[in-house]
């Protein structure tokens, strides 16, 4: 719903959209502040599906504002948000920037003479600007399933049982819940498997095949600390904390939380008290949904943003194969089939990358390699009876594929491919469809691959 305070229509033109958030509950929750004048009290609505979180969307005029809430007839301030003391007691403060929206020409592409003109031209806030708007105005609570199922993993649960109820569930990771503190306090992910395997593989491990039975997930997260020496200043392992959003946080700033701390998916907690204490599981995000719901926000009006419609080997996106004589470029990472399994989780931890194409001697694609597909190996306990280093990535794919399919390892299935000349809306529809992480460029015809675009990748473009 939209304020209609003095300063709050929405068409106004040099007005600024804000959403105001009350996610402390009660039954009757108001809005008013400086924009008001202090004595309009603009109503709040419960967000569907989370009733204690009251939110309302007021455009305001550039520049700082005051606001209070009222609630149940008592004023109140959110203590998590900025805040000053002035005539009217405790208020919030916010401020907000002017930022006029500039639209943006079409780019002839015939007569732009070089990538850097077209770098200069995307790095203006055009477009962009409208996909980063309608991402501040909407809320993770648009992400939320109607129904659906979240898998979490108590702390004690051994790494091994965990490791088949992933591969069971069909899924990557999964939050971690520690009872004693009543919190979720972490994610166990593909890339602990990894980690896992390769310190078995390892000659100085101090983590046998037996001891895994019975390893917890908790043993192992503390043995990783040490494993990664993630050391602070006082020489003690310090833990990373739970990246996490709230159903009220911004479809924005759950993008940018995902980018800022490099994780792929993250969990959606709510919890109606100040405190965080009974915490409520919602939702596993990732940017897949979010930039799902801007294709189908802008799926009719991408006339009107120039941008979709360009190419993307034109456009300043994803890692591409370096060409001969290039310098300063990032290496790209490629296996053969043959390469040993161990080589392949190497590469996935060392290069930071979440798969890696596997091509033949020509360069052409023939399947992809991904942190996920580590978890196909808890069929069967196919772990316990392979060495990383004599299995070949071929064969590790084998050990994860239906006997009864039809497919072989050359069949592509597995890939999800894009042409360079493909334009940027095409890209970011595929990239929207579940399970679809990241798209590998290929050259027409000869499949051979020219480089690779992630969600993520299409984000730190977006919001760049």
């Amino acid at each position: 719903m939209f304020g209609s305070g003095k300063a709050t229509g929405h068409d106004n033109i040099g007005m600024v959209p804000m959403r105001f958030v009350w996610p402390y509950g009660g039954r009757s929750v108001f809005l008013s502040g400086s924009f008001t004048g202090w004595t309009e009290h603009i109503p709040m609505s419960p967000m569907e599906g989370c009733p204690t979180v009251f939110q309302v969307i007021c455009s305001l005029t550039p520049g700082h504002h005051q606001y209070k809430f009222f609630v149940d007839g008592e004023w109140r301030h959110d203590d998590h948000q900025p805040s000053v003391s002035g005539n009217y007691g405790v208020v919030n403060t916010v401020f907000l920037p002017r930022e006029p929206y500039v639209d943006s020409p079409v780019l002839d592409l015939e007569l732009s003479g070089s990538n850097m003109e077209l770098d200069d031209a995307f790095s203006r806030p055009v477009s962009r600007q409208r996909i980063s708007a309608f991402l501040s105005m909407h809320t993770a609570y648009e992400l939320l399933p109607e129904s659906g199922k979240v898998i979490a993993l108590d702390v004690n649960l051994p790494v091994k049982q965990a490791f088949h109820i992933l591969h069971e569930q069909g899924v990557p990771l999964a939050p971690l819940w520690d009872f004693l503190k009543g919190q979720f306090v972490g994610v166990l992910s593909a890339l602990d498997f990894i980690l896992i395997l390769r310190e078995l593989g390892s000659h100085g491990s101090n983590l046998t095949e037996e001891e895994l039975e019975t390893h917890s997930i908790s043993a192992w997260k503390e043995g990783k600390l040490n494993l990664n020496r993630q050391i602070d200043g006082n020489g003690r392992a310090c833990s990373r904390r739970l990246i996490h959003a709230g159903p009220y946080d911004s479809l924005k700033d759950v993008a940018l939380k995902i980018l800022q701390n490099k994780v792929s998916t993250i969990p959606i907690i709510h919890s109606s008290s100040r405190d965080g204490s009974f915490p409520q599981l919602l939702h596993l995000t990732s940017l897949s949904g979010i930039l799902k719901c801007i294709c189908r926000h802008f799926k009719h009006s991408a006339s009107s943003l120039p941008v979709l419609r360009q190419p993307i080997c034109m456009i300043p996106l994803g890692t591409w194969v370096p060409k001969i004589g290039e310098s300063n470029v990032r290496p790209f990472a490629m296996l053969r089939p043959n390469a040993s399994l161990g080589d392949a989780l190497s590469l996935l931890v060392q290069a930071e990358v979440s798969s890696i194409p596997i091509v033949d001697d020509n360069d052409a694609l023939l399947d992809i390699y991904s942190r996920s597909d580590i978890t196909a190996l808890a069929k069967d306990k196919a772990y316990a009876q392979i060495h990383l280093d004599e299995i070949s990535i071929h064969q590790a794919l084998q050990l994860g594929q239906d006997a009864n399919s039809p497919y072989g390892f050359y069949n592509g299935q597995r890939c999800h491919m894009c042409l360079g000349s493909d334009p940027l809306h095409k890209v970011m529809e595929r990239l929207a469809n579940p399970g679809v992480r990241r798209l590998l460029i290929v050259e027409a015809g000869s499949k051979r691959v020219e480089g690779i675009i992630s969600l993520s990748d299409v984000f730190r473009f977006l919001l760049g």
